[in-house]
């Protein structure tokens, strides 16, 4: 049987979009398939890793178990739109000063659990973060380094207030 074509409308990285594409499709494939943006990896495909992560409307999802369908009217945030090369989000900056990057593959997933976290706790506790990221998978920092790196993120935020 073939899948329906659907067509959407959204708000992707503080931009206004649309797409195009068949109704099985998941958010990851739309991310990186249809919209071609590659900084949302695809690890375990079944919600376990962590690596896929975005956030819709503010919360952190796990995008390989979403349908892009459930996207319209919604704002989706990936890591493309988190900052730049010449312009580094604070999160992005608290990961490399604080060596929570090790081979990159799990950090957009961090990146984006921790922006999401710190959107909507900006103050967090150990117990809080250890919550925030318990969906992410790390196979080589073994998270001394994420949760100093989320820590000192969190301080930078707060010391702009």
């Amino acid at each position: 049987m073939e899948a329906s074509c659907i067509r959407i409308q959204f708000v992707l990285n503080g931009r206004p979009s649309s797409a195009e594409f068949t109704s099985d499709t998941t958010v990851l494939r739309l991310i990186r398939d249809v919209l071609k943006l590659k900084g949302t990896k695809e690890g375990c495909g079944v919600g376990e890793c962590g690596a896929c992560t975005v956030i819709v409307d503010g919360k952190a999802v796990n995008s390989c178990l979403m349908l892009a369908a459930q996207l319209d009217g919604r704002a989706v945030e990936t890591i493309e739109g988190l900052g730049t090369p010449e312009a580094l989000h604070p999160i992005q900056e608290a990961f490399v000063h604080g060596h929570g990057v090790q081979c990159g593959f799990c950090t957009t997933g961090l990146l984006m659990s921790t922006k999401a976290l710190l959107e909507e706790n900006p103050s967090p506790t150990r117990a809080d973060i250890a919550t925030a990221i318990g969906g992410n998978l790390c196979r080589c920092t073994g998270y001394h380094h994420i949760f100093a790196s989320i820590e000192a993120a969190a301080a930078r935020s707060s010391s702009k207030d």
